[in-house]
């Protein structure tokens, strides 16, 4: 039987959450977070699939993981900002990783 998982939530400030932090989890990279001057990185045994989705008109910098979620720290000060949006989809386990793997572009 195919099981999927559908989830989304706030990355928020209040709730004492980096966007920067979250990034490093979520990616497998290190990074730094010029904010706090922490380096953030979380091992692990397998790297997941990743990727930054941007608008083709975007400054080429939105697909440097690091500068773009230290300039999301950097244009929110408030202590109860809202960072980001975590979307996050665990797709069926029946489906091969080449099918899981998919190329958006957006026009």
């Amino acid at each position: 039987m195919a099981i999927y998982h559908f989830s989304a939530q706030m990355i928020t400030r209040s709730k004492g959450q980096s966007s920067v932090a979250a990034a490093a989890y979520r990616s497998g990279e290190r990074l730094e977070d010029e904010r706090t001057g922490e380096t953030k990185f979380y091992k692990r045994e397998v790297q997941p699939e990743t990727m930054i989705l941007a608008p083709s008109n975007s400054p080429s910098w939105i697909n440097d993981r690091e500068r773009l979620w230290n300039e999301v720290e950097q244009s929110e000060k408030r202590k109860n900002s809202q960072l980001a949006r975590e979307i996050n989809i665990a797709l069926p386990k029946e489906i091969s990783n080449d099918q899981q793997t998919y190329n958006i572009q957006i026009s």
